[in-house]
C-alpha cells in the first residue's frame, strides 16, 4: 500500500495550512508522566502530515502546532503543542 501526503507549502502571510483527513480520529492522553497519543488511521496521516508541514525549510523556529478538544482532538484528550526547534 502506497501512502501519499499533500504537504501544503507554507506562507509567511497565512501561516501554517493544516490538512486533515476526512474521518480522522485522534486521542492525547497524558497519565503516569507518560503521553499516548491514540489514532486511527485518517488521524495517524493527518499528524504525520501536520509534522512534515511544521518541518519544511521556510517554516521559521518557534512555529508551533496547537490541537485541543475545541479544535481536532476527542473530548477528554489533554492539550498537544507541536513547536519547531
Amino acid at each position: 500500500m502506497e501512502i501519499k501526503l499533500d504537504i501544503p507549502v507554507y506562507d509567511k502571510n497565512s501561516g501554517i495550512k493544516y490538512k486533515w483527513i476526512d474521518g480522522f480520529d485522534i486521542d492525547v492522553v497524558y497519565e503516569n508522566e507518560i503521553i499516548t497519543i491514540s489514532a486511527n488511521k485518517e488521524g495517524l496521516l493527518s499528524i504525520a502530515n501536520h509534522f512534515l508541514n511544521l518541518a519544511q525549510d521556510s517554516v521559521p523556529n518557534g512555529c508551533h502546532l496547537h490541537f485541543d478538544k475545541y479544535n481536532s482532538l476527542n473530548e477528554n484528550s489533554t492539550d498537544l503543542v507541536i513547536q519547531k526547534k
